[in-house]
């Protein structure tokens, strides 16, 4: 496929314009270079996902590359944990980075010859003041800061402190070294920034071969000129840093000067996006690890069932622009919704089981029905399901005095089992307490597989198990984790906002067919929701994590809508 062909079929956004003009133009020899540059100190999150698809997405459309690269500038927070997490994020995307895996570790004798350059150049010092000295001097957004008082150092003093700095003479926080731009530019970032600080911090990569670790803005500007990326994508909050990125590349003098673009960074209801926020969570034991369902952490999603497909769709959805908006989570589930409906295999669960005696089926006997495993998807085939005298039947699904809408399971009422018969409840059994504990009821052998030939009707299907061919299985529950929709704007504190049903456990019944079931195998249980097998399961005690109910509010949302 041409370029132009690519291009024609890709979505249109501001980003892509750029790109296509420059293809147009023929900048940077007609190459395009991206990259996905995360921090090794946290776990990838559902905003991540928005810059990863753009990244390799503009890439592939255009025949270029994308190069995944760690910023490992702070080793106090970085860890190789963080690392294969992220790689094995981005591959479950559906993204490849081939050969392409970078880190800016890699480059820190280059940053270090780099920051020797500016001290030659005169555009770089060693400071003494501390770091709360350095906020003090820095000024305000109306008043310009003051220059430090070791700004006029020579380059010959600078060089011999700079050397004694990497050589570990001196102690963390004592000294660092800064670049000398302007201290009353109205941009904080050009007012000297500290481009070196030390730090004997032992590097998960570099060990503790150094003590002095360059910042994040030093770092990853020139680790995009290094690589020769010809766009550097990045959300609206690094538009600011853009003057002291050129800035570097500029004094340094490097061929390889990449184009920064800002876009709005995806942003959800009742969840946070901070990596900071999120490991409070963890640390704290709000949730059960990064990987916890409720989390939005890409790992979180993947094991309570989402698909790297719906959250791609999803991402699309939200487009490409420089207006920072906050996304209804309902649309993400939407999507998940329709992507599972096509792929899950139904089986049949009961969460709150209430037994039902068939008085009229012959005890011991079984009798094998046919059921679909998808409707969806024909080539999904059909499976048997145990009909036995015993089942069970959810608790909800019955009412000894229900009101004049309830087409379920009542005294002296008729519904249709899905896949196999109709039954009536004739008798219900209580506890000394006045409990329901056992519906008696009897079925029509006529109405095998749910239709009957005498042409009768009945309002409702519900779901069922045998009470004696069914396994037990745990059962998690999960809802949004804040009762807020934004929670990052409330003046309470995080644990505050923190939904207590957000994860309810019940001990359920299911089909014994799932026993087979593999963890991150998807299942729709019939009547009640999407789910997925967790890693927890095993083949004798399965764990089922609910991925998202059945109703899709987002579609009545745009329903409602669409009617005004």
């Amino acid at each position: 496929m041409t370029t132009e062909e690519t291009l024609s079929s890709a979505p249109v956004d501001f980003i892509r314009a750029i790109v296509a003009e420059d293809l147009k133009n023929g900048k940077n020899n007609g190459k395009v270079v991206t990259r996905f540059p995360p921090e090794p100190n946290g776990y990838l999150h559902i905003g991540h996902a928005k810059a990863i698809c753009l990244d390799f997405g503009i890439a592939a459309e255009n025949n270029g590359i994308t190069h995944l690269r760690m910023d490992d500038t702070n080793p106090a927070k970085e860890d190789i944990e963080y690392v294969e997490s992220i790689k094995n994020d981005v591959r479950w995307l559906g993204f490849d980075w081939k050969d392409k895996l970078f880190f800016a570790s890699d480059y820190y004798e280059q940053f270090y010859n780099y920051a020797i350059a500016l001290i030659k150049l005169g555009k770089a010092f060693v400071c003494d003041l501390s770091a709360d000295e350095i906020r003090a001097y820095r000024g305000t957004l109306t008043e310009a800061g003051k220059e430090s008082p070791y700004r006029s150092r020579s380059i010959a003093e600078n060089l011999d402190l700079f050397t004694r700095m990497r050589s570990g003479e001196f102690p963390d926080g004592a000294r660092t070294l800064r670049a000398k731009i302007d201290m009353a530019s109205p941009n904080m970032h050009m007012r000297d920034p500290a481009i070196y600080r030390i730090r004997r911090e032992h590097h998960y990569r570099t060990g503790d071969t150094w003590c002095i670790y360059p910042m994040y803005d030093f770092a990853h500007c020139l680790s995009d000129s290094i690589e020769g990326i010809t766009h550097s994508i990045c959300t609206l909050e690094f538009e600011i840093h853009r003057p002291l990125y050129d800035w570097f590349i500029v004094q340094l003098g490097l061929k390889s000067h990449p184009q920064q673009i800002e876009f709005a960074r995806l942003n959800l209801t009742n969840t946070v996006m901070s990596k900071r926020k999120l490991l409070d969570l963890v640390k704290n034991n709000y949730v059960n690890g990064w990987d916890d369902p409720r989390m939005p952490t890409l790992c979180g999603m993947r094991r309570r069932g989402y698909t790297p497909e719906a959250i791609r769709t999803f991402v699309e959805s939200t487009g490409v622009t420089k207006n920072n908006a906050v996304f209804d989570i309902a649309l993400l589930e939407h999507y998940l919704r329709d992507d599972l409906n096509k792929r899950a295999l139904r089986a049949m669960a009961v969460l709150d089981p209430l037994k039902v005696v068939i008085t009229n089926f012959p005890e011991g006997e079984i009798d094998e029905l046919d059921a679909i495993n998808n409707p969806e998807d024909e080539s999904a085939g059909l499976r048997k399901v145990s009909f036995t005298r015993e089942l069970y039947i959810e608790r909800d699904d019955f009412m000894e005095e229900p009101p004049k809408k309830f087409f379920r399971l009542a005294p002296g009422r008729e519904v249709r089992l899905r896949y196999g018969y109709f039954i009536k409840c004739d008798e219900v059994v209580k506890d000394a307490n006045g409990k329901i504990i056992e519906l008696r009821c009897t079925y029509d052998p006529a109405t095998r597989g749910g239709t009957s030939p005498d042409g009768r009707k009945v309002k409702g299907t519900i779901h069922w198990v045998s009470a004696t061919q069914c396994a037990n299985a745990e059962i998690r529950l999960y809802d949004h984790l804040f009762t807020v929709e934004n929670p990052s704007e409330s003046d309470l504190e995080l644990k505050d906002l923190l939904n207590p049903d957000s994860l309810k456990i019940v001990e359920g019944k299911i089909e014994r067919s799932l026993l087979a079931a593999k963890p991150g195998m998807l299942f729709q249980f019939e009547r009640i929701g999407y789910f997925c097998c967790d890693p927890d399961s095993t083949s004798e005690d399965q764990v089922f994590n609910r991925s998202m109910t059945l109703k899709d509010s987002w579609s009545k949302i745009q329903k409602r809508e669409n009617a005004k």
